[in-house]
């Protein structure tokens, strides 16, 4: 891409010019390798929602930083799940995973997608061993869960699709549920929204290495005119809310419930209607997690 790549001296200036200002007090900027590409592992598992690491994919493909002298991207991507078999993602996509979790390279950032099957332990303890020797571990959308489930995110704060806040806090009560928040950074832990999120937390990764103007530029090449990257409160609009006046709510997500619903289980006496198979699933294994939240 002609006009986008900035050699990793000019790029230590800018560093040190924007990142002072534009990065948080709390939140140190990421220092890349002096040689080589950073390395960025997608988890994946088959349901893996393709948004949500293709979108951080896009993001960190665009974000290449060449050396003039090697030619080097910044980041090096690749796909990591349990076996290099063929597996259908989301919407049936077939995805060639490129290494086992025994195979894989250390990465430096590891990605974690929404999956769309049942826990798989050999993830999870890939992920927490990975983990410590990285940078950087984060999750987009529901892909919170496997985080969660490392013991990662233990007495820390976490986002996740809106629709999962609830089922979130009450599956993992050691861990603090940040709603409306666009993407959340916990040092060298942090996760994201629902679906696009990602992409403006993989942006914000860009701006932890690079700069402010590296991810400005990198939003800039992809047209993409979200600003959730420099704004991680910004999605308070999706705080779960009851909208029709005489509105049934769903107890596990905090949606409003269609008046149809056959989602329905008895607990307490009473009737409680869900507005999915998911919330009455999560509801009818821990019922009393859910009253009064």
């Amino acid at each position: 891409m002609e006009g986008r790549g900035v050699g990793r001296v000019a790029l230590s200036a800018l560093v040190a010019v924007f990142l002072g200002a534009s990065l948080g007090a709390d939140q140190a900027s990421l220092t890349p390798p002096a040689k080589g590409s950073i390395r960025v592992a997608f988890v994946l598992s088959p349901g893996a929602v393709v948004i949500d690491y293709s979108g951080p994919w896009e993001v960190f493909q665009d974000a290449a930083v060449p050396d003039p002298a090697e030619g080097t991207p910044a980041f090096e991507l690749y796909t990591v799940a349990a076996t290099t078999d063929p597996i259908r993602v989301s919407g049936g996509l077939k995805v060639v995973p490129d290494y086992t979790f025994e195979s894989a390279p250390a990465p430096r950032i590891i990605v974690i997608p929404a999956q769309g099957g049942g826990k798989d332990q050999r993830l999870v303890d890939w992920v927490r061993t990975s983990a410590a020797h990285a940078d950087l571990t984060m999750s987009v959308c529901t892909g919170a869960f496997i985080l969660a489930e490392t013991g990662l995110l233990n007495g820390k704060g976490v986002t996740t699709h809106h629709s999962a806040y609830k089922r979130l806090a009450a599956t993992y009560p050691g861990v603090h549920v940040q709603q409306g928040f666009r993407f959340v950074e916990e040092g060298s832990v942090a996760s994201a929204g629902g679906l696009t999120s990602g992409i403006d937390l993989a942006l914000r990764v860009v701006e932890r290495y690079f700069g402010h103007e590296a991810a400005e530029r990198t939003a800039f090449y992809m047209e993409y005119q979200g600003k959730g990257w420099e704004d991680p409160k910004s999605n308070t609009a999706f705080i779960p809310v009851a909208t029709a006046a005489n509105a049934v709510v769903d107890p596990v997500c905090g949606m409003d419930v269609p008046p149809d619903t056959h989602y329905v289980s008895t607990y307490g006496g009473k009737t409680v209607h869900f507005c999915s198979a998911t919330c009455k699933e999560a509801f009818d294994k821990a019922p009393a997690e859910y009253q009064g939240k």
